[in-house]
């Protein structure tokens, strides 16, 4: 009876440690978090310079194309477009002398998705710009657009684009007519779901032998471990079964796919790039642009994963001292997926990436 308190005194008191050393590490990683701006909700396009100065003359639209379904199959789950994959090219075309239409496949007001924790900038800014708020409100329902309108199409991703991007007749006409009329097609995290199922005149998969990136397996069942048994399909695998040469980057980081007019990318932090390259494939020099703290962060990150942790802080000293920002909130983040896929070490490391950004910050601004 007695042995039987003691070993409950043991078992109680180390649940205490772990409790104590739960909290203390949630204080000190809050610590290395940087103050949010109270303004950034605020920002406008007029105030971006990128948007602004230098603009080149117009240079025709770019249709951008997002999902009408707001809820992910029988789960009940909510979705829609993601706001960040939208906001972000829609400027970089815009700064690049394109104009902007937005579509869905039932026209109207599309269900939008808030990444509050990824909200930048641009994001707020376009949610506070009238033009685009307008667009939004009233899309163009895809039957009635015309291709021979646009220089390009742009899919944008959000999970609710795996349900009503496949199989829409509306987008398999779109994406023949701008592949027979050698134009760019974009596509950005689940946004690839609109190049399935489509057979061009010999025949064959639009997407045989094209190299394509897009939201991968590994992405997808670690947000949603059910995601087979909510999704029609798997994006990765389905776009490997009709032919694509899928190509897989580092998980939530950077990586599109660029071959001859279709430019695919991986996840929300592709669509920087993804945006340029299309606008380069068009034919134009993208128009130079200040690095966003997030991207320095996703490139610190893959310095760190290809790298090492030792030339990733040689990366962030360098970034600091030519007075770039860069986001420790994204080391935090990928803390988390550390943890969730079992690698405490990285865990460990993304934190010390996050301190020593913080340190050397600190030094350049005392």
């Amino acid at each position: 009876m007695f042995k039987k308190y003691k070993i409950l005194k043991w078992l109680l008191t180390g649940l205490g440690f772990i409790i104590v050393f739960i909290i203390v590490l949630g204080f000190y990683i809050a610590s290395l978090l940087p103050q949010e701006s109270t303004n950034i909700s605020n920002s406008n396009a007029s105030d971006i310079a990128y948007i602004n100065d230098a603009m080149p003359s117009y240079r025709g639209k770019i249709l951008a194309v997002v999902t009408s379904t707001d809820t992910m199959g029988l789960s009940g789950k909510a979705t829609g477009f993601e706001l960040t994959e939208l906001a972000r090219a829609y400027y970089v075309f815009k700064a690049n002398g394109f104009d902007v239409d937005v579509a869905s496949p039932l026209g109207g007001k599309p269900p939008m998705v808030l990444d509050n924790d990824d909200m930048g900038v641009f994001d707020y800014a376009f949610l506070n710009d009238s033009i685009p708020r307008r667009k939004l409100k009233h899309t163009i329902a895809l039957q009635k657009v015309k291709s021979e309108t646009y220089e390009a199409v742009y899919f944008v991703g959000g999970k609710g684009a795996m349900f009503d991007f496949p199989n829409n007749k509306h987008i398999q006409t779109l994406i023949q007519d701008f592949h027979k009329s050698n134009k760019v097609i974009g596509a950005v995290c689940h946004g690839p779901a609109a190049l399935v199922n489509i057979t061009l005149d010999n025949g064959e998969s639009f997407l045989k032998n094209k190299q394509v990136s897009g939201f991968t397996n590994k992405e997808e069942l670690l947000l949603i471990p059910d995601a087979k048994s909510i999704f029609p399909f798997l994006l990765q695998d389905k776009l490997t079964e009709q032919g694509a040469q899928f190509n897989e980057g580092i998980t939530y980081l950077e990586k599109i796919s660029h071959d001859n007019n279709l430019i695919t990318g991986q996840n929300p932090w592709s669509v920087w790039a993804l945006a340029e390259a299309m606008v380069k494939q068009i034919g134009y020099t993208p128009k130079a642009r200040t690095i966003t703290a997030e991207e320095n962060a996703v490139k610190i990150l893959y310095t760190y994963e290809t790298q090492g942790i030792n030339k990733a802080k040689a990366l962030i000293k360098e970034r600091i001292q030519k007075k770039q920002n860069i986001s420790r909130s994204l080391f935090i983040d990928h803390s988390a997926i550390a943890v969730l896929t079992g690698k405490l070490n990285k865990f460990y490391d993304m934190l010390r990436l996050a301190a020593y950004t913080k340190e050397i910050e600190e030094h350049h601004t005392a």
